[in-house]
């Protein structure tokens, strides 16, 4: 099969993230280390920071397996550092966002460890404790004739962690059509584990962890869940001082609201006041905590524990992890100029939040389409451009200059009836009566241009299939289409190439250059080996 084309895109995100990345907004994130000097004191400083023992405490939560297992070991007992990202689960392991963030994660490993000579090991938190259902459920698949939306049905409360959702029978129909959507599949053992998973009964959280450790280990990435007891004990000595400190980290976060919102700024997290950063979970579900339950929360009882909002969560994990860097989307990176305020309130480390890469994936057949179309992939993100000039070309001759006569003489005429009129009718009066009639006749091109959409049937489905493939429902690829067909019609090589051009990405931010963001591409193979080979550890 030809290899199809990975290409490194922008990053995108808000007007903060956008301004962050540059460097404008500095005081509120701890800066990113530059050079290999400062990476080596500051990887001294995390280390230290840390229990030695925190795999022997985490352990039972990542279990590792395989080469991802080997590479932890030697992080850890106070060797090495770890570099995290994670993602709540999402259908069938969720988009290609969820596989990018991973492989950034390990790009930046690799890249750390061959730069400070220790060991570095890459970190998937699955945050399995979420209780987004919404966000949870649906992922979407490319087919013939465009993207299709696949959804489950909500079996559980509001605000059940998907640690806690079970998967009904609809999950089978949806596999169907995630099995259409991989196609021949010629490596199904990707395929295969999705469907392993993602079966009637399983929890949604439980399901999401067995996927991504199936497919991560090779890689050499862990995953942790973050839904296992192990993390509730390592977690709750910081949960209990964001407790007793509720007040304190609340008005920390609204002040640091209204100076984001003095730059000229949105904040990412809107503030919601009277409220703490602390879920308390209890009978299956979850609720935050209000202030005045903060302060007055006695003991626990063995069904109860603690969880940790967006702005807590990266503050927690920094915590009890080895943290180089987060390995951060875009709205995340954004919301990181709330955390480091909460940080600060607790008295912790900040944690260093690092963009991670963003790509599209061009397939073969996708080029075709493109190439047959006359147009490059970016022109499908407008959602009728490309529709509308190829029924303008499909229009006959005699069509499409009756409509520009049609135009031309009310023109001529009202110009003439206001020459000839002798003032008679004021001149708005015309200028209006010009409008409304081109506003008939752009109504009347449009009914046109519809009926030929609808007489090129084949034309549209060929632009309808290139764009659910490029642009689903509008949206980048990355961050609506399951990765799952793509892993089963090109395997191994298309990893190897996603891992070949994060490390570029990578390198640079280690290295103190500006992060990739012109778009960049490379075809599946160009780095034989990046994906499977183990990065030496050098302790």
């Amino acid at each position: 099969m030809t290899a199809p084309v990975v290409r490194t895109e922008t990053l995108g995100g808000s007007k903060l993230s956008r301004a962050a990345r540059a460097g404008e907004c500095a005081e509120w994130y701890r800066a990113i280390p530059r050079g290999v000097d400062d990476w080596r004191a500051y990887g001294r400083e995390v280390a230290a920071s840390v229990s030695s023992r925190w795999l022997d405490d985490l352990g039972d939560a990542i279990a590792p397996a395989g080469r991802a297992a080997e590479r932890l070991q030697r992080s850890a007992g106070g060797k090495g550092l770890v570099v995290t990202t994670g993602q709540q689960p999402g259908l069938f392991g969720g988009p290609l966002m969820s596989l990018v963030k991973a492989i950034s994660a390990r790009a930046l490993a690799d890249t750390l460890q061959e730069t400070l000579g220790i060991p570095v090991a890459p970190i998937f938190w699955a945050a399995t404790d979420d209780a987004d259902f919404d966000e949870a459920s649906v992922v979407s698949v490319a087919l013939d004739g465009g993207a299709r939306e696949l959804r489950m049905e909500q079996r559980a409360p509001a605000g059940t962690p998907m640690a806690r959702v079970p998967i009904g029978d609809d999950v089978l129909a949806l596999a169907e059509r995630l099995r259409e959507a991989a196609g021949s599949a010629p490596h199904a053992s990707y395929l295969d584990a999705a469907l392993r998973a993602y079966q009637p009964g399983a929890m949604a959280g439980d399901a999401y962890v067995a996927l991504l450790r199936e497919l991560l280990a090779p890689l050499e990435i862990a995953v942790l869940d973050a839904s296992h007891a192990s993390v509730g004990r390592a977690e709750a000595p910081l949960l209990q001082r964001a407790v007793s400190n509720a007040d304190a980290i609340a008005a920390a976060v609204r002040r640091r609201g209204e100076a984001i919102h003095g730059r000229g700024f949105t904040p990412q997290v809107e503030e919601v006041p009277g409220l703490s950063l602390v879920f308390l979970n209890s009978n299956g579900t979850k609720r935050r905590l209000s202030l005045a339950d903060a302060a007055s929360l006695g003991a626990l009882d063995d069904h109860s524990f603690l969880s940790t909002t967006v702005l807590l969560r990266p503050v927690l994990e920094r915590a009890i992890l080895p943290t180089a860097a987060y390995v951060a989307g875009p709205a995340e990176y954004a919301y990181f100029a709330q955390v480091t305020a909460v940080a600060e309130a607790l008295g912790t480390p900040a944690p260093v939040v690092v963009p991670r890469w963003s790509m599209t994936i061009v397939e073969p057949r996708i080029q075709r389409l493109l190439d047959e179309l006359g147009v490059n992939a970016e022109a499908l993100a407008d959602p009728n451009a490309v529709e509308g000039r190829m029924a303008r070309e499909q229009l006959s001759p005699d069509v499409a200059g009756t409509l520009r006569t049609m135009r031309g003489h009310v023109a001529s005429d009202v110009d003439a009836l206001r020459t000839r009129g002798a003032g008679v009718v004021a001149d708005p009066v015309l200028d209006g009566v010009q409008r409304s009639i081109e506003h008939r006749i752009e109504r009347l091109e449009r009914r046109v241009l519809a009926g030929v959409k609808r007489r090129e049937t084949e034309l549209m489905r060929k632009i309808a299939t290139a764009r659910g493939a490029l642009y689903p429902h509008g949206a980048p690829q990355e961050r609506k289409l399951a990765y799952v067909p793509f892993l089963a019609r090109y395997g191994p090589e298309l990893l190897d190439a996603m891992v070949a051009a994060a490390q570029s990405h990578a390198r640079s931010l280690v290295a103190g250059a500006p992060s990739v963001s012109a778009a960049s591409e490379s075809a599946t193979g160009a780095a034989p080996g990046s994906a499977s080979a183990s990065a030496p550890a050098r302790v």
